[in-house]
């Protein structure tokens, strides 16, 4: 879809531009251009003088700017003068005098086997069109269209799909974006390039047969990557997952290109391309797979080099305290999750912290976006000081940092150094990991693991974890027991789904046993070769461990403050959900739903429903659209160095209606 963006960009001097007239496919392939994959051509319906304009996509890359110059006789400099006004006026006047849109071609395989080809017209994301609007438009365009093409009208918005309620799909023929584009058969996921070895496994089996010769130069090819695979030079799926899951979290943070190609195997089988040397490309409008002439010359990946450094943890005796007495310096006793969710106590507390400064930034021609988020704070010319504060207020009232305590680092090291056989296991490790000696990694963590969850804590240590809570749980309640080292949520190293939680603790005997679990994750194989290839030493790596009461969740998710598949959209944030437990997004046991919310014009969209058949009511939509503004406004505090870097949010909501936040922490570009 178009931006809502002016450029001052030369336009070249051949401009195919057609005003008024009728619509053919040949005209249209004429003027289209190519985006996700599909043919596309703007379009351009002037109510006053009743007629069209057909952009020609290579002269005209924007809407706004061909209406305003090539139609009402604007300068460009008046019109970046004046930008948001008249956006305002073609996108949100209920009596605007241009409709924007987009006609895109798709084609679809019917059940006899045949092609159809279609058309599907649809606005830009932040148009508020009503109902009347969308029937008129779609109606003038319709009429101008060969006939034998079909026409689809696709609602750009929530808004707009609650106001096509009220029409009959027979007077507007309509399509949604999650059924055009959730089986898509190729979709990109993580962008970027990689040249290496082509591994394609049928199954898990096949997989696990293999797994421990995968090395850098490997590309993994399979129905789903599991959530172990190690660091490799790509990832390629065949079933459906989204850009949330932890195999694309990883991919992120290791900037290799990850996508799902569902006719993989076909393409495999075809081309001969299991164990061949392959170049693959994943962009935004395409992924390709083009297979290489022999053995290439291979520069080891960026990640192969990528060194991370800890801050010293300080390992003297600390007390159990309450997340809200951390704040976020504290990770250097209590773990980066920890620490987080205690600066989140204190911003939603305190109400002092800034977070506007996202908004602060200049996206020309604009010099910032306060004025974009005023409106969605419903705010009508506020001071610099009123707009914080009236941020400030929305996040505290919209979402909730979670109870719970914090076991300090010092704990661990406790039980740890009253362990000779701990001790002298730790030593070998490191002695394996100086020397290299890769053979001998899996079977050491393994000893180490087993020791740590049998051997007994010292009392000291048993009496701090028992009096963590205040009062023993209630009988049949249960606690939750997360991972809160110093080596995960850093910006370049992630760790999703390499430490364990324990969500399902009753009594003192369960509580015990899930600390040493916890702990004991710290030195499974897989993150001990995670940390050793990003350079981070075992000497410093310790965990500290969160206890908090479980809480049931009716909706839960992952959001996070970017579009990943769309590295230059500074207005979406992307959010998955799925009833129940968030844990069923994170741990890939359902497809959640996909939805994006625009944090500047507002407005959200369904992405897919994954496992669901239908998606949210639009009460529940309404509230993640809060959630989704809350977090856009919260990455000006955590991600106060650079505001455009984004947060990746783990939430729930309860039964009452409350937002809950149980983690938050840098997401990787």
């Amino acid at each position: 879809m178009s931006a809502l963006l002016s450029t001052g960009t030369p336009e070249p001097a051949t401009d195919r531009t057609v005003v008024g007239g009728n619509l053919s496919l040949p005209l249209f392939r004429t003027l289209s251009g190519v985006l996700a994959g599909h043919p596309y051509l703007k379009v351009v319906v002037d109510l006053a003088e009743n007629t069209w304009h057909l952009l020609d996509t290579a002269a005209h890359p924007f809407h706004v700017n061909y209406t305003a110059t090539r139609v009402l006789g604007m300068e460009l400099a008046e019109l970046d003068a004046s930008l948001d006004e008249f956006n305002a006026s073609v996108y949100m006047d209920p009596e605007r005098r241009f409709l924007l849109g987009v006609l895109s071609l798709h084609t679809e395989q019917e059940t006899e086997g045949n092609e159809r080809t279609f058309l599907v017209l649809e606005t830009t994301e932040a148009d508020t069109m009503h109902g009347a609007l969308l029937e008129s438009f779609y109606v003038f365009v319709r009429a101008r269209l060969d006939s034998s093409l079909p026409l689809l009208l696709k609602p750009a918005n929530h808004g707009q799909e609650e106001e096509l309620t009220a029409i009959s799909p027979t007077r507007v023929p309509r399509v949604l974006s999650h059924e055009l584009f959730g089986t898509r058969t190729r979709t990109p996921l993580n962008p970027g390039d990689a040249t290496g070895r082509l591994r394609f496994f049928r199954t898990t089996e096949e997989y696990a047969a293999e797994a421990a010769g995968l090395g850098w130069a490997d590309i993994v090819a399979m129905p789903r990557v599991p959530d172990d695979v190690p660091r490799t030079a790509g990832f390629l799926n065949t079933a459906p997952i989204t850009p949330l899951s932890h195999t694309n979290v990883l991919a992120a943070g290791w900037g290799i290109p990850n996508a799902v190609v569902r006719d993989l195997e076909q393409l495999v089988e075809r081309d001969g391309l299991d164990g061949a040397w392959v170049r693959y490309r994943v962009r935004e409008d395409g992924i390709t797979l083009e297979r290489q002439a022999g053995e290439p010359v291979l520069q080891a990946p960026a990640w192969h080099q990528q060194r991370i450094r800890l801050e010293p943890p300080f390992l003297q005796d600390a007390p159990v305290l309450s997340l809200y007495r951390l704040r976020s310096a504290d990770r250097d006793r209590y773990g980066t999750k920890a620490a987080n969710l205690g600066e989140l106590h204190h911003v939603l507390d305190s109400r002092t912290a800034d977070l506007t400064a996202f908004y602060g930034r200049p996206r020309p021609p604009r010099e910032d976006l306060y004025g974009h988020l005023a409106t969605r704070l419903g705010l009508d010319g506020p001071s610099a000081g009123e707009l914080r504060s009236a941020a400030a207020a929305f996040v505290a009232r919209t979402v909730e940092a979670p109870d719970g305590v914090a076991l300090p680092f010092a704990l661990q090291h406790r039980f740890l150094t009253s362990s000779p056989a701990l001790q002298q296991g730790i030593g070998k490790l490191k002695m394996a990991l100086e020397l290299d000696a890769d053979d001998m990694l899996d079977p050491l963590c393994l000893q180490l693991q087993h020791l740590i969850r049998h051997t007994p804590m010292p009392d000291s240590v048993t009496r701090q974890i028992e009096q963590a809570l205040s009062a023993p749980p209630a009988a049949g309640s249960r606690l939750v027991v997360r991972s809160s080292s110093n080596a995960e949520d850093l910006p370049g190293f992630s760790a999703a789904g390499v430490y364990d939680s324990v969500t399902t603790v009753r009594g003192r005997g369960e509580l015990l046993d899930a600390v040493r679990q916890v702990w004991a994750s710290l030195l499974s194989p897989r993150s001990v070769r995670l940390r050793h290839q990003a350079g981070i030493s075992l000497d410093d790596t310790y965990m500290g461990v969160i206890i908090q009461e479980y809480v049931p969740a009716c909706l839960g998710g992952v959001l996070v403050t970017c579009n990943p598949t769309r590295r230059e959209d500074f207005r979406n944030v992307y959010l998955n959900c799925s009833p129940g437990s968030p844990e069923q997004v994170v741990d890939g046991s359902v497809l959640p739903q996909q939805y994006l919310y625009n944090t500047v014009e507002g407005g959200g969209r369904t992405v897919a429903l994954g496992s669901w058949s239908e998606g949210l009511s639009s009460a529940a939509r309404a509230r993640l659209a809060d959630l989704s503004l809350a977090g856009r406004l919260l990455q000006s505090h955590f991600c106060a160095s650079d505001v455009d870097k984004p947060l990746d949010i783990e939430w729930l909501m309860t039964d009452r209606d409350e937002l809950r936040l149980v983690q938050i922490r840098p997401y990787a570009l």
